[in-house]
């Protein structure tokens, strides 16, 4: 079967997932809302996904029983995590619909691959080299440090990166990487970070939410603020300058499905592409409670051939991320406690999302606090004071 546009997949059909994270979570609701059952596929015995969805095929990735399972079970497939082997997705998609293909998920799996494509579209990167042996870091030039060492495969949340200022100090990651490929990237003098979240349907319909500013903290995302372009001409044609690019860049991957583009904001008003997500992304999570239609649901829609829905920012909204940490009273503190989310959530324009994860350990990702206010400013200060009752660092 090739990946059709000529068939609707009615509420009541299946949609299949590969991954079982908290991703793949709020897309089972999202579908299931609209009438869809899900099966999930992921290795774990429980998993986010796994334990709300309607069927749990507990198999490896690249298991072939467990894919043949998901493709006689769904219509179509999606996934929610960008590292699920491209041939696993080559292979169902010879039986069902798959969103998005395999060879889109390719390109952005690997760093290189990625930046080489991205420059091809005409769109800026930041300056870099492939790095595959030592003597690439040794030949790289000069203007590419100080910089950032990233594996090219399978990096996320900081990890797999490395900042250096010199080549000693490159040639000392890299062995560190144990010799994989990686990407060495020059420090751009940034000033912020954005997001474009885009859904793009089979029959090459587009809808764009509201762009996102990011503040990340050790390499993990911390903040998302979506809000009403200012009345500021600079920063709407920067706005406008990153949604045409991610438009650009789902269009030269012929993508359907739901992608993130990153970019870096430089100080002098530049804007470069960071990097692409091939799913929904945790800058997108305010879309949940501030827009008409979440990105979940968009990503539901897209692979069932339904219409998009409409992508408009209904009011200002700020999400906080919410790691384990916080079920430690401090750094150094070894025993667990339970945050107080009741006085998280005596601020009443507080939405709170937890993704069923058992164990609470640092830096994991254990939901979301979405705040949705009348104006930007309130939902500033209501996103602090949720902040200080869960014992997190204010929000910037």
């Amino acid at each position: 079967m090739t990946q059709s546009t000529a068939f609707t997949i009615a509420p009541g059909g299946w949609l299949g997932l590969l991954g079982g994270g908290q991703l793949g979570r709020m897309f089972c609701h999202a579908a299931q809302s609209l009438g869809y059952k899900v099966a999930v596929l992921d290795p774990a015995a429980e998993c986010p996904a796994g334990m709300v969805a309607d069927m749990h095929i507990q198999a490896a990735y690249d298991d072939e029983a467990g894919l043949a399972r998901l493709a006689q079970t769904c219509q179509a497939v999606t996934t929610e995590f960008e590292n699920v082997p491209a041939d696993s997705l080559r292979a169902l998609a010879a039986r069902c619909r798959v969103s998005p293909a395999a060879d889109a998920v390719a390109i952005v799996q690997d760093r290189i691959a990625e930046k080489t494509f991205i420059a091809s579209q005409g769109i800026p990167v930041a300056p870099h080299a492939a790095i595959r042996s030592e003597a690439d870091l040794r030949a790289a030039p000069d203007a590419l440090f100080p910089g950032i060492l990233k594996v090219a495969r399978l990096g996320y949340d900081g990890k797999g990166q490395a900042r250096i200022g010199t080549r000693e100090e490159a040639l000392a990651a890299f062995a560190e990487f144990g010799g994989v490929a990686c990407v060495l990237e020059a420090l751009m003098p940034l000033d912020y970070e954005i997001s474009v979240v885009i859904a793009r349907g089979f029959d090459g319909a587009t809808v764009v939410f509201p762009v996102a500013r990011n503040v990340h903290r050790d390499g993990i995302l911390a903040v998302s603020t979506a809000a009403p372009v200012l009345q500021d001409a600079a920063h709407a044609e920067r706005q406008a300058r990153a949604t045409e690019a991610a438009q650009a860049i789902a269009q030269g991957l012929g993508y359907h499905g739901v992608l993130c583009v990153e970019f870096f904001v430089l100080q002098d008003g530049g804007l470069i592409v960071n990097e692409i997500a091939p799913r929904p992304h945790n800058s997108g999570h305010y879309t949940m409670d501030a827009c008409v239609t979440s990105q979940f649901e968009q990503q539901a829609r897209a692979m069932a051939g339904l219409p998009l829905g409409s992508s408009d920012l209904l009011a200002p909204a700020v999400m906080l991320n919410i790691l384990g940490d916080i079920w430690y009273a401090s750094d150094a503190a070894a025993t667990q406690r339970e945050p107080d989310w009741a006085a998280a959530l005596a601020v009443p324009t507080a939405k709170l999302h937890l993704y069923g994860k058992r164990e609470a350990r640092r830096s994991r990702k254990m939901g979301h606090v979405t705040i949705v206010a009348a104006t930007l400013q309130q939902a500033r200060d209501d996103a602090a004071r949720v902040a200080a009752a869960l014992g997190m660092q204010a929000p910037e």
